[in-house]
């Protein structure tokens, strides 16, 4: 009686309202202020094109880092539409293809002044005007007065733009344009109208991964009246423009290094539609490409329900804002690793030539140090298993058409860039083998891990083959190298000694040991070691990037990075109270003292942890290796609130290709997967009230959680399948049988849970001393 009293007293209109669909909770403005770098624009899961507005490229080298992915969310002005970004990078490059509309009589050629009002193509704009869904953006250019709408294939971009009436409509297609620019970044470019009215053009880079070569292909739903192709190097114009000319009015070909084109259409009675379509592999590549399906609004609706489908994989029950907080960061996981084979299966490789993807899509964008963390293994429970086959398949693909016979580092547009350290590759494969994922060539990919595993020009990797260890006056970041290193061996290990091929199991197994050799147990700390085999002075534990040691860190965050192998750090540092110590001291640190602003990727501090890079992402799970799982719970509470939120500004940092997004989705669900390859994740505290994971199988899995307040910020009980879950860790086995998590939350910690041994997560070593 009393339940039937408290709903009649809630307001008709606010019990009427539905509770939106995944991809209607979805704002992809989250990022795209602060140091996110995400973008708002349309794109496909997963697809080639990423059609998007830049506000600024005007930037140059590091002064970019701000307008990584192009748009940032405080700029007053759009430059245009160009048709790649990489979402939540450290990093800038592409903006490949810049579109903008003008009208009027005169079209201005560059984008002006932001300052300056009118002073180029560039528009200024109102928030109030965008709308940002998956699959479509769309906002009112305010100088023009142009509606401007965008949406995406899997290869293909669609914009529509609604001009003003009886004004004449023209497009600027600027090839100057890019993201990390600077002199002598175009390296050739070139634009061609075919007799049917088709536009196609090419552009070759040198940018942050060199010799990067884009095609693209380009139709309009109405009929060009006059165009101009204009090098701006050379001060050549055609048809209507003052300065010299070579050739007739009529050129149809132009190839150089600052290339723009003008198109006219006169004035319309209809929206201008304009559909391009990308390609790694030439033009007529991406003439075929063109051929995907639909006008704007059928390629809008095939979007959409690709994106209702891919988010509809994690049914979400949570308040309004950790609803919108939690399917924004589904949508960002769901970006990357991108399409880059045709539809006709080639595409171009790390060799610069092409090649043919038989029975899988060959796929790039891998920003590997940041994404075999969380983002791979997220992907192996929403997303169907032939998707982590192509990955792993594109990656062995990458190590065989590879000038040096390695995995990728970090590689986008089959380009590889050598960004970041370790063999990260290697986790990647061997966490989706070890969960049974099958359809690839194993004996090959674990070829390939051991073949990027033993290349000794490779980040120092001679000298820790043999020593044991990187050494810092031969390698720089040699202390981050050496563990990140080990970590990679162990994942190599696991998976040879699953396949049978002990020799290799028994080798790499003795390299994952190598931690200790970078580790002083004297001070507790990793350090860096110097070939002679004394550790590196002067020391200072809260210096960032000090003397080069460490890569984006210092010895507070790396310390902590032995993954395969928590219960052998814990012993080192002297005991499940030490450790905690020492955790709490992290998280308690004050910082008000330390100037870390010459370090861009440092951002999201509690003390000492660093949310807003990958280094400390683990660090808040490894209470429960020390027997204390209530402080795991603690902290997460801490992060959760301090480092996420539904704004523009909402992510601590760079999302990085979808980690910092799969980091919130693990955690929201209750559990982590500290070290990928284990099999095992750990067991945190939800932040949903329910969730249901569809897995490739089909099967279901639920979370549930009782009591999910912030006040309720511990784990009162927690059950699977209905019976009492003991230990700190589920496996990945019984998540994929489907059943049931459900938690109890509660204000008081029970600091008895998970604190035994035996409940504790996998460790190398423990597990070794019990033969498991």
């Amino acid at each position: 009686m009393r339940w039937l009293l408290f709903t009649t007293l809630i307001p008709a209109a606010l019990a009427a309202q539905p509770i939106p669909s995944p991809v209607d909770a979805v704002d992809p403005m989250i990022g795209t202020g602060g140091e996110g770098h995400t973008f708002p624009g349309a794109t496909a899961p997963f697809g080639m094109v990423q059609l998007s507005p830049d506000t600024d490229t005007s930037c140059e080298i590091r002064a970019c880092y701000g307008h990584a992915a192009g748009y940032r969310y405080e700029d007053p002005t759009i430059e245009g539409f160009s048709h790649t970004h990489f979402s939540g990078a450290g990093h800038s490059d592409l903006g490949d293809t810049l579109v903008m509309p003008e009208v009027g009589a005169s079209v201005k050629l560059d984008p002006g002044d932001p300052k300056k009002p009118n002073s180029g193509y560039r528009s200024r704009f109102s928030h109030a005007t965008e709308v940002a869904h998956p699959g479509y953006y769309a906002v009112t250019l305010a100088d023009s007065g142009v509606r401007a709408e965008l949406t995406a294939g899997t290869r293909i971009g669609v914009h529509r733009y609604t001009f003003p009436v009886e004004q004449a409509a023209h497009l600027v297609i600027d090839l100057r344009s890019s993201l990390y620019n600077y002199p002598g970044k175009i390296l050739w470019a070139g634009l061609h109208l075919r007799p049917d009215g088709t536009l196609t053009g090419f552009r070759e880079t040198r940018g942050w991964a060199s010799g990067r070569k884009l095609f693209f292909a380009i139709r309009f739903s109405a009929p060009l009246t006059g165009h101009a192709f204009v090098d701006r190097e050379i001060n050549i114009t055609y048809k209507g423009f003052q300065g010299p000319s070579r050739g007739s009015d009529d050129l149809a070909e132009k190839l150089g290094r600052a290339l723009e084109a003008r198109l006219d259409f006169g004035v319309l009675a209809k929206p201008l539609e304009v559909k391009v379509a990308l390609s790694g592999v030439d033009e007529a590549a991406a003439v075929a490409n063109l051929a995907e399906p639909g006008d704007f609004d059928a390629v809008r609706a095939r979007t959409t329900a690709a994106w209702a489908t891919a988010l509809g994989a994690v049914q979400i029950d949570a308040p309004a804002p950790m609803r919108t907080s939690l399917y924004t960061a589904l949508y960002h996981a769901l970006l990357a690793p991108s399409v880059w084979s045709d539809a006709d299966g080639r595409y171009r490789g790390p060799d610069d030539q092409v090649h043919q993807a038989t029975g899988f899509t060959f796929r790039s964008t891998f920003s590997l140090w940041d994404t075999f963390r969380a983002e791979h293994p997220l992907l192996t429970l929403i997303q169907p298993a032939s998707m982590t086959v192509d990955v792993i398949d594109s990656l062995v693909a990458s190590r065989e058409e590879s000038p040096y016979g390695i995995l990728p580092v970090w590689q986008f547009a089959g380009r590889e860039t050598w960004t970041m350290i370790g063999y990260h590759a290697a986790p990647v494969i061997a966490d989706a083998y070890l969960k049974g994922l099958r359809g690839f060539d194993a004996d090959a990919a674990l070829d390939a891990m051991v073949a990027s595993a033993t290349y000794a020009p490779y980040g120092g990797l001679g000298e820790y083959m043999k020593r044991g260890y990187v050494p810092i006056d031969k390698e720089p970041e040699a202390a981050s190298k050496t563990v990140e290193y080990a970590y990679d061996d162990w994942s190599i290990a696991r998976m040879a000694r699953a396949m049978g091929r002990t020799e290799v199991a028994d080798r790499f197994d003795k390299r994952a040991a190598n931690w200790r050799n970078s580790f002083d147990a004297k001070t507790g700390w990793l350090r860096a070691r110097l070939s002679t085999g004394a550790f590196r002075t002067p020391f200072d534990p809260a210096a960032i990037d000090y003397g080069s040691d460490y890569t984006e860190g210092n010895a507070w965050q790396y310390s902590w990075f032995v993954p395969q192998d928590e219960a052998g750090l814990i012993t080192v540092l002297g005991g499940d109270a030490k450790a905690i110590a020492k955790l709490d001291a992290m998280f308690d640190f004050d910082t008000s003292k330390v100037d870390y602003s010459h370090s861009e990727d440092i951002s999201g501090m509690i003390g000492q942890y660093i949310h807003g890079n990958e280094p400390s992402h683990h660090v808040a799970y490894l209470y429960d290796f020390a027997g204390a799982p209530w402080r795991t719970q603690a902290r997460l509470a801490q992060i959760v609130a301090s480092q996420y939120k539904p704004a523009p500004d909402g992510l601590a940092g760079n999302d990085d290709l979808g980690q910092m997004s799969a980091w919130l989705v693990f955690t929201a669900l209750g559990f982590y997967p500290v070290a990928p390859g284990s099999n095992q994740y750990v067991i945190g505290r939800p932040f949903v009230d329910a969730a249901t994971l569809t897995l490739p199988d089909g099967k279901r899995f639920v979370v549930r959680a009782d009591g999910v307040t912030a006040a309720n910020r511990y784990v009162a009980s927690v059950t699977l399948n209905g019976a009492p879950l003991t230990r700190s860790y589920i496996t990945d086995a019984q998540v994929r049988a489907g059943g049931e998590l459900h938690f109890v939350m509660g204000p008081v910690p029970d600091k008895a849970w998970g604190s035994s041994v035996a409940a504790r997560p996998f460790s190398m070593s423990r597990a070794a001393t019990a033969g498991r």
